[in-house]
């Protein structure tokens, strides 16, 4: 089925959210304020890929993806994630720069490349993010995972993986001293805004709660 980049992007979102959310459907302005587009163009694309049997939806209802499309939205977050990762281990771009030009290469269909590329990166489990990679046969392993918000005061965590892979997000990250894999300590939170203090390898800093809902941790 031939599908246009804005189409493609829709069901790769619409898999994601149902993913993050572990719910079988999302809203209209849910999906809206994460493609940062209006309700009423989102309504419009709907009936489109509706219309091609992709998803199910009502108006004003929630939004399903059908078989097929949580199929096609599967293949793209495959080649999205091993682009990812080809771009960070072979060619040394920083894990901050690889979402923008894996966007743009996600959308080259052949099955042939996509199948060498995985086997090239010796079938990677997850990107560079901590995102789980979905295999040849479209399994996605889903990882129990929570936020570092809902880490306890005196508890400690490890960091696996951001739910922010903007590159101003990523760049604070790195700022802080965090990668993937590394141990947080959750020193305290203040009740005035919620923000928080943590510890990194020795070093203390103050987080917001924006900034601990999109850092995934176990």
């Amino acid at each position: 089925m031939l599908l246009t980049y804005t189409e493609e992007n829709y069901l790769k979102t619409l898999l994601k959210l149902t993913l993050e959310s572990k719910r079988a459907e999302a809203g209209t302005n849910e999906l809206a304020t994460h493609l940062m587009v209006k309700p009423a163009t989102v309504s419009d694309m709907l009936k489109k890929l509706k219309e091609k049997q992709l998803v199910d939806y009502e108006k004003y209802g929630k939004i399903t993806l059908t078989d097929e499309g949580k199929k096609i939205g599967i293949e793209i977050i495959r080649r999205h994630r091993l682009w990812e990762t080809f771009l960070y281990e072979k060619l040394e771009f920083t894990w901050d720069e690889v979402h923008e030009v894996a966007e743009q290469l996600e959308h080259i269909h052949s099955a042939k490349l996509v199948d060498k590329l995985d086997k090239f990166l010796n079938y990677p489990a997850f990107d560079p993010h901590g995102d789980p990679i979905p295999n040849v046969h479209g399994e996605l392993n889903i990882q129990f995972k929570k936020t570092l918000f809902d880490v306890g005061i005196g508890e400690s965590c490890k960091m696996v993986s951001v739910k922010d892979n903007s590159s101003t997000f990523l760049q604070y990250v790195v700022k802080l001293g965090l990668g993937l894999h590394q141990d947080i300590h959750v020193i305290s939170k203040l009740d005035y805004d919620s923000s928080m203090v943590i510890e990194v390898d020795g070093i203390q800093s103050a987080v917001s709660q924006k900034f601990a809902e999109n850092v995934f941790v176990v």
